[in-house]
């Protein structure tokens, strides 16, 4: 992990323990190429599997470029309200384009996982793609508690990562392919005991209809 760094192109973001993406173009090319992009076959099976319905409001933590916010406000609707925060401004640029570009009133900002800018039981759903993995462990936790803090009461978050698939020469394949070292020790269900740290219950973990990419979920108690 490291920590921002400035050099000539690039914008400055928020001091943070994880690691930053900065470079939005190649980005958004090889998220394309997974299926990752707005309203691509990705985007709508997460915010289908996160259940997101008309009127609810979303938060997309790491949203890099925006596509899977983009797409989830598809989902919430004209009712609904998504919002979408990346430590990396030029990430935050390119998503408000495209939010200018599709006529959606999306919010984007540049802020921090571990420190939401958002008050107490504020969203219905929380989301987040191929971003935890980015995060040390410590970091993991304090971001799943604050997520935690902006929820609702029984709101829910969906966490969609790296799953390293069983078949190892599939694996070695897939992890040549996204040229990801993490991929390979990547497991998602390893977040459920941090979820429960957090607070949350009726946890579940499992493999996506993507051959890369695992799940996580959890809801904030009615009583918190």
């Amino acid at each position: 992990m490291h920590q921002n760094h400035t050099h000539s192109g690039t914008q400055t973001g928020p001091e943070t323990k994880g690691a930053t993406l900065h470079k939005a173009s190649q980005y958004d090319f090889h998220t394309r190429l997974m299926g990752l992009g707005v309203n691509l076959a990705n985007s709508r099976m997460i915010a289908q599997m996160a259940n997101i319905k008309p009127g609810d409001k979303v938060l997309d933590v790491g949203c890099g470029s925006g596509n899977l916010t983009l797409t989830a406000k598809r989902y919430a609707g004209d009712s609904g309200s998504v919002y979408g925060i990346d430590a990396s401004p030029e990430m935050i640029d390119v998503a408000r384009k495209k939010a200018k570009e599709m006529d959606t009133d999306v919010a984007f900002d540049v802020a921090l996982i571990e420190k939401l800018p958002f008050g107490d039981s504020t969203f219905d759903v929380v989301i987040s793609r191929l971003v935890l993995h980015h995060l040390p462990d410590d970091l993991k936790q304090q971001a799943l508690t604050e997520i935690f803090r902006v929820l609702k009461p029984g709101g829910t978050i969906f966490l969609a990562d790296f799953q390293t698939p069983a078949n190892p020469i599939l694996a070695r394949l897939i992890s040549l392919f996204i040229g990801h070292p993490a991929m390979m020790q990547s497991k998602v269900s390893g977040l459920i005991p941090m979820l429960a740290q957090a607070g949350f219950y009726d946890l579940a973990s499992g493999q996506t209809r993507s051959m890369f990419m695992g799940f996580a979920r959890g809801n904030k108690p009615q009583d918190r």
